[in-house]
């Protein structure tokens, strides 16, 4: 009898043994899956979805934005192509410049691709389009190259991070040099958000400074007969005409065909991209701003990008938006450096408020309050150079971040 109650208490003993075994296996193999979970999540790609007038009136600025993208990547990876131990992947979509494309391929990226973060436009109509998209479906959208001040003012939300300067950056930058105390000013620009955006804030910049905007001209944005705006213009007799403008079809060859220097108007504008500078020859002299031009600003990467740059394009420099593209990129490494490899939306906003980051312009941060990156522009004067077609923005200063920081418009 006992032996028979020693043989359960064996069995018993084995079978207590099995179950602790079986219990210990079974955590060790919930917990490997959890940890297996957890370093092929870490080890998913990265998407980011690009969105880019690779065709229609802003092609040109598609063109510079996507080589700067590519380039600040390589460069805040060193080459890898891997940021906190995630490759980076990115893909890139043609908006045509039209709002409703803007949207379909947004859309395409978001729900197809399964995109992290999406980037552009070129077009700030094509950007306002997609606004909506990144806080419907809580992505990280950094904005460039696209400039109205509605992006980060009335049609914000705080998914959007600015990179690109906005029109009252502009504004400030322009009316610094021509405004002052009893000047009459006109303004010329594109019938749409940028235009009429990018007016609103140089007019509330001069009246500051003194100055009275006598007329306001808004054109068609595929115009390619200025006749009768600069007409309109020319009788309202200003001492100036500020023109603000974007795309190939610019109006500076009939601003000068109808002699408005001649007739006691001087011009003032950004200085645009290469292409646009070629049309400028007689503005050589003009006093003015730009966002960018590759010889001003003198830091290690810029250094950088124009050696990259002249490497990789046939000894072309990086043009106006280039450093915009690479300055995106970049505050998109940094910020999943810093959040460890989380593309969660919500943690990526506390890490990218206030966030500094150093690009081919300084360094830049995006504003806590409405995600505005804050960054230098540069006071230039249009001067003749040997051996260069075009007339050269030569620094007359920088304008800090400080300066140039716009009013937060998204209260």
């Amino acid at each position: 009898m006992k032996r028979f109650r020693g043989k359960w208490v064996l069995v018993g003993l084995l079978m207590v043994v099995m179950m602790f075994a079986s219990a210990c296996s079974s955590d060790k193999s919930s917990s490997d899956s959890k940890d297996n979970g957890k370093k092929t999540a870490n080890k998913e790609p990265i998407k980011i979805g690009v969105l880019a007038s690779k065709t229609g009136a802003l092609e040109s600025y598609g063109k510079q934005t996507l080589r700067g993208f590519e380039l600040g990547l390589e460069y805040a990876t060193e080459g890898k192509m891997e940021v906190a131990g995630r490759k980076i992947e990115f893909i890139v979509e043609d908006t045509e410049t039209k709002p409703e494309v803007a949207v379909q391929k947004a859309t395409k990226l978001l729900e197809e691709d399964k995109v992290d973060f999406l980037v552009g436009s070129s077009s700030s109509a094509d950007t306002l389009a997609v606004l909506p998209l990144a806080e419907e479906y809580q992505k990280i959208m950094v904005v460039e190259p696209a400039a109205a001040d509605s992006i980060t003012g009335s049609e914000f939300n705080k998914y959007i991070f600015h990179s690109a300067r906005n029109s009252s950056q502009d504004a400030v930058a322009g009316a610094a040099a021509i405004a002052k105390k009893g000047v009459k000013i006109a303004t010329l620009a594109p019938d749409y958000s940028f235009g009429r955006d990018g007016v609103a804030a140089f007019k509330e910049a001069a009246v500051k400074l003194g100055a009275k905007i006598v007329k306001e001209e808004y054109a068609d944005p595929a115009a390619t007969d200025f006749t009768s705006n600069i007409q309109k213009i020319i009788d309202a007799k200003p001492d100036y005409l500020f023109v603000v403008w974007a795309g190939a079809n610019s109006p500076w060859k009939q601003i000068a065909d109808m002699k408005l220097q001649e007739k006691g108007i001087k011009i003032s504008t950004g200085a645009p991209d290469i292409a646009a500078l070629s049309t400028m020859e007689p503005l050589v002299g003009m006093e003015g701003f730009t966002v960018y031009y590759h010889d001003l600003p003198k830091n290690k990467i810029n250094d950088w990008l124009v050696e990259e740059h002249k490497k990789r394009f046939n000894g072309e420099v990086p043009d106006l938006f280039t450093p915009g593209g690479m300055s995106a990129a970049i505050s998109i490494v940094e910020a999943v450096k810093k959040s460890n490899g989380d593309t969660d939306a919500d943690t990526l906003i506390k890490t990218m408020e206030g966030m500094s980051f150093e690009t081919p312009k300084g360094t830049m941060t995006y504003r806590p309050e409405d995600h505005q990156a804050l960054q230098a522009m540069y006071a230039i004067k249009l001067e003749k150079k040997d051996g260069v077609s075009y007339p050269v923005p030569v620094l007359i200063r920088e304008l800090s971040p400080e300066e140039t920081a716009p009013p937060i418009r998204n209260k």
